[in-house]
């Protein structure tokens, strides 16, 4: 019995996400919890899909436990959007408190289940979420992930538009985080040849693509419906690796560990092989040439203050 919980189900990227989730064939039970009652009306539409999944919809704080109650997975991509001009860093104090609050839930009703947080700034609520859990004593470092799919699905568009590829064919690594400039693709690993102009212009539009869509909607929203393809991509790698049992199943997250240790960071996006426990394996920072490496110390002091961000928010006394 798989049971996913998207919690923030009647968002922008809420809705395509759990429509995406809802045809997927290995999931038996879709939860959608929001704030708002209008969750009850997507369920509702969802559940006319002819898949084998059951839809239940749950609003309210009361209604919580319920949405995650028995989840194998929950999916976070609560909160608000960004606006013109609004970075990441920016939604933190909106976002920050939601995602704390869901974390406490997950806690208390459903503290084996795989958690994929999207709520921006990931750099931040990641850490939000295993502070929460550490303060409950289930976190495991191995079932938290920060949802950064989108920037490899950028980045592999991207380049396939510049190189001529097939863009399911491109795989970038991306590592680093999920903002600007802790976004780091690594494109020297790909065996193209690009020229300095292509490998610049390419970096930046991978690190603030998000930026394109938040002009195009001209204040509307920001990215959703490649945020949800993105998202279920690695809801669905999940699946594949602890339903299917399928090995060799990698994406790249940010997560809790070593990988970027000597630079002092608890948490850094690299490629992680899934398993039945979640993550099986974390690689390390792979080989990067000296552009990559600038990349890299450019995006440290940021990461830390992300991070420190988010873990101050879970530890400060409350008032």
């Amino acid at each position: 019995m798989v049971k996913v919980a998207v919690l923030g189900a009647a968002g922008g990227i809420g809705q395509p996400l759990s429509l995406l989730v809802k045809a997927n064939p290995l999931v038996n039970e879709l939860a959608l919890y929001d704030i708002v009652d209008i969750v009850k009306g997507i369920a509702a539409d969802l559940s006319h899909i002819n898949t084998k999944s059951t839809v239940t919809a749950h609003a309210g704080d009361a209604q919580l436990e319920a949405a995650l109650a028995g989840a194998t997975i929950v999916v976070i991509p609560a909160g608000v959007p960004r606006k013109p001009g609004m970075t990441r860093d920016d939604l933190f104090n909106i976002n920050a408190g939601i995602v704390k609050n869901l974390a406490t839930a997950v806690a208390k009703t459903c503290p084996k289940a795989f958690v994929a947080v999207i709520s921006n700034p990931v750099n931040s609520t990641v850490p939000i979420v295993a502070e929460v859990l550490k303060e409950h004593g289930v976190f495991d470092p191995k079932r938290v992930f920060g949802v950064t799919t989108l920037d490899i699905v950028r980045a592999s568009k991207f380049v396939s538009e510049v190189k001529g590829t097939q863009p399911v064919d491109t795989r970038v690594e991306v590592i680093g985080g999920h903002s600007g400039v802790t976004i780091i693709p690594i494109l020297s690993s790909l065996g193209l040849s690009f020229t300095n102009e292509e490998r610049d212009a390419l970096t930046k539009r991978i690190q603030y693509g998000g930026d394109e869509v938040v002009q195009a909607k001209n204040g509307a929203g920001s990215a959703t419906l490649s945020m949800a393809f993105a998202g279920h991509r690695f809801v669905d790698s999940l699946l594949q690796a602890i339903v299917l049992k399928k090995s060799g199943v990698k994406e790249c997250a940010y997560v809790a560990g070593s990988a970027a240790a000597e630079f002092g960071l608890d948490y850094f996006s690299t490629t992680v092989e899934l398993g039945p426990e979640g993550a099986a394996k974390v690689h390390p920072i792979p080989a990067l040439n000296d552009f990559e490496k600038d990349l890299l110390k450019a995006a440290v002091p940021e990461l830390k203050s992300n991070i420190e961000k988010g873990v101050t928010f879970v530890k400060k006394p409350s008032l």
